[in-house]
């Protein structure tokens, strides 16, 4: 172990001390009992690509494979934002343990990688994904604090040598902090790890054009999430908050069981603000005009001050527990990881003591402003809220492929991008902004744009071949493509068994084009002929004002043009959409 010669150790006025233990800075506070320690590395999910998703996971199994099956009480975690390794044990099991992680960190054990993804491909598997789980799709994308909301699709291309490189780039001691329960660091630490930098945590993408937005979920009740500030007066709000909907959702309507908010940092000034209330099916209409109500008059400032002073006392309330400092250092490290402020017991408690019911009524207004709200089935435009997208606002101009199925879409590749369109709307991923596109050995091609809009090009379900497909590989980005396996058979989708569409140049998609010319050439005709006898009826009018009789025949000349033109553009819309 090496305490850098040239740091200072300082203890603060809580008795947290801090110094630096190999490069890697390093908080410790005493505590009774076993020791307790965690090494944080700011490195997440939010700093991958989707292509890349799960490398960081992959990392931290990597480093903990070698500790075994022993009774030693540790493990490790990937967040968005950070990578934990903690432990629990004896002093000597603490340097095991804590050594072990970065020997494995600075050589990898390789052997064990295609082993390690399909463990990772099962835990994934297994997990059940929370309420509101979607929200960070809708809000970010596919990009940033987005991924969490995504699998770990990076695992099928992830190479020895990416994985290598994420580890010596990322878990650095530069990119690192470390907290230990102790009056000091416990002799023996091996911690070097390569030099690096430290990374700060990545900007956040957006998905919404405007806020507050809501969009529909499948769970059976209403989540709502903000992003705000990092404050103290934010903390308490949430608890506020959640009180409010425990008494008006549950205690006084009985439309929910669990009606409960959450307050949690996201980054270095960021954090997220959580509402959640469940309710059975035959409820759920009045639930979300309940939970408007309770923003409604949280938005007003109707805020009880018997509800800030509970929840300020049960805030203040932490800093009577026993050995406070050892209490602190986990969230203490994390400040210094992400370099957000850490106050001190006295600084906290008086930032808690000075929120008022006007800062609560403020951020009240912050989090209504930014708020992405799920619900379970009709909309809340009522409420103020925009329905956030559910397709593209465009689609590309390219080639088009109809689909097998009569009536299902159509296929556009272009120059930038690929749509699809279909009777349920349009999707368009430009190639520059595609984050992920799988390719299937049987020719499929799967795409998700940036702002989270996924497409599904299977040759199966359009007239393409593999081949055109194969297209796409030279457009879309190389750092998003990913090979994958082969599907099993009964996983390629298949057109469902109906009277085969005409294809091109039969009968039926031959009288659908001459239908198209004997409505196109009439309508154009007719409407330059009914915009020309305007213009001249209008040049030689006197005073501006038309004949009687020129008027009527100028509208008769106005709804002729107008039998035309209409089911010609009906028909150009279907065309289009792939319906003929």
């Amino acid at each position: 172990m090496t305490i850098d010669s040239d740091t200072t150790s300082t203890t603060d006025a809580d008795g947290i001390t801090e110094t630096t233990v190999d490069g890697i800075r390093t908080v410790h506070a005493p505590r009774s009992g076993l020791l307790s320690a965690g090494l944080l590395f700011r490195v997440g999910r939010a700093d991958e690509t989707l292509a890349t998703s799960g490398i960081t996971h992959l990392v931290e199994h990597l480093a903990l494979h070698r500790h075994g099956l022993g009774d030693l009480h540790y493990n490790g975690a990937t967040a968005a934002t950070y990578t934990h390794f903690h432990v629990t044990g004896t002093a000597a099991d603490v340097v095991e343990y804590l050594n072990g992680v970065c020997a494995a960190l600075r050589d990898l054990p390789m052997d064990r990688l295609e082993t390690e993804k399909e463990i990772l491909r099962t835990e994934a598997a297994g997990k059940s994904h929370g309420a509101g789980h979607a929200a960070t799709l809708w809000r970010y994308g596919s990009r940033s604090y987005g991924l969490t909301g995504y699998g770990e699709a990076g695992l099928h291309r992830l190479t020895a040598d990416e994985v290598r490189a994420w580890a010596q780039t990322r878990f650095t001691a530069e990119n690192a902090v470390l907290w230990i329960t102790g009056d000091s660091v416990p002799e023996g630490l091996d911690l070097k790890l390569p030099a690096g930098a430290w990374h700060p945590a990545p900007e956040a993408s957006s998905a919404l054009p405007v806020t507050p937005a809501w969009y529909r979920g499948d769970e059976g009740g209403v989540v709502l999430t903000a992003v705000v500030p990092r404050s103290t007066e934010a903390g308490l709000f949430a608890e506020v908050l959640g009180k409010e909907l425990f008494r008006e959702l549950r205690q006084k309507s009985g439309y929910s069981y669990t009606a409960t908010a959450d307050y949690s940092p996201r980054d270095t000034d960021w954090a997220t603000v959580s509402a959640y209330a469940d309710a059975l099916p035959q409820k759920q209409d009045a639930l979300v005009g309940a939970f408007v109500d309770v923003f409604a008059k949280l938005r007003a400032g109707r805020i009880d001050q018997a509800d800030l002073d509970a929840v300020r006392t049960s805030a203040l309330a932490q800093f009577d527990m026993p050995e406070l400092a050892a209490c602190m250092l986990p969230g203490h490290a994390m400040n210094l990881l992400l370099r957000h402020r850490n106050l001190t017991a006295a600084e906290a408690r008086a930032e808690i003591e000075a929120v008022t019911v006007a800062d609560l009524h403020r951020v009240a207004r912050a989090v209504w402003d930014d708020a992405l709200m799920q619900v379970p089935g009709r909309g809340v435009d009522w409420a103020g809220l925009t329905a956030a997208p559910t397709e593209s606002p465009g689609i590309v101009t390219g080639r088009r492929y109809s689909a097998v199925e009569e009536g299902t879409g159509a296929l556009l590749l272009g120059r930038d991008g690929i749509s699809l369109t279909s009777p349920r709307g349009q999707v368009t991923i430009r190639y520059a902004d595609c984050t992920l596109m799988q390719v299937y050995p049987d020719g499929a091609r799967h795409l998700v744009g940036g702002d989270g809009f996924t497409l599904a090009a299977e040759p199966t379900l359009f007239h393409i071949t593999a081949a055109e497909l194969s297209a796409l590989d030279r457009v879309v980005p190389a750092a998003s493509v990913i090979r994958m396996p082969p599907r099993d058979p009964d996983r390629i989708p298949q057109p469902r068994k109906t009277t085969p569409r005409p294809a091109p140049g039969t009968a039926r998609h031959t009288w659908f084009t001459v239908l198209l010319w004997v409505l196109g050439i009439p309508a154009v005709l007719m409407g330059g002929f009914t915009a020309l006898l305007a213009y001249v009826a209008f040049r030689t009018a006197d005073d501006g004002a038309i004949p009687a009789e020129d008027a009527r025949f100028l509208l008769a000349c106005l709804i002729l043009s107008a039998v035309f033109v209409t089911p010609w553009g009906l028909l150009v819309r279907r065309r289009k959409q792939g319906l003929n």
